[in-house]
């Protein structure tokens, strides 16, 4: 295993923030309604992981380093565990366990529905991430990874639906997240890898 102490620091600090956020939620430091700030910042905190992961690969063309590609797995596994918190604290915090409430929720309410199809396909993407998945799926693998990038817009689109009209902070994330898609365009690609080719030069 390649960077085994970098992997176990890693680790450690993603699992260590909604340790510190129930603490908080624990010790009533979250406000008045800690249960709602939980679930938003689980949702938040996928994104973000979810993000990190999809710039790995923009990074390791820029810097030719290729220890990124090592921590995308890690990272974009940590994106899915994070959204299966999210969804559920919602489930425990705001509909305690009513199952027939949720079922209702998603006719209801189409952006618990955009959630949803979200983790359906983070849940394909962590269950494909082995290297047997790999070695099974051969070329297609790629393929199925690409569910990566609707996924994204997915739960941009699922983020703004629920923030309406305070879109200050998503409109920082959808702006990273373009830049991100944008990277993966064959132009872009090469600038990076020139820009990389002068630094080493």
């Amino acid at each position: 295993m390649r960077y085994p102490w970098w992997r176990l620091l890693l680790f450690c600090s993603i699992a260590s923030v909604p340790c510190y956020w129930l603490y908080l939620a624990a010790v009533a430091a979250l406000g008045p309604d800690p249960g709602k700030v939980l679930v938003d910042n689980l949702g938040q905190g996928a994104l973000v992981l979810l993000l990190c992961s999809l710039a790995m690969t923009p990074l390791r063309s820029l810097t030719g380093w290729s220890g990124w590609i090592v921590f995308r797995r890690q990272v974009g596994l940590w994106a899915f565990g994070y959204a299966v918190l999210h969804l559920v604290a919602y489930l425990y915090f705001l509909l305690g366990f009513e199952f027939g409430d949720f079922a209702a929720e998603l006719v209801e309410r189409p952006y618990i529905a955009l959630g949803v199809i979200a983790l359906v396909g983070l849940s394909a993407l962590a269950l494909t991430s082995t290297q047997w998945s790999m070695r099974k799926l051969g070329k297609r693998w790629k393929k199925l990874h690409r569910i990566v990038y609707p996924a994204l817009i997915v739960v941009l689109l699922h983020m703004l639906w629920v923030v309406r009209s305070d879109v200050g902070q998503w409109s920082l994330y959808a702006t990273l997240a373009a830049i991100l898609l944008a990277a993966r365009l064959p132009a872009v690609k090469r600038a990076l890898g020139r820009l990389n080719a002068r630094r080493r030069s």
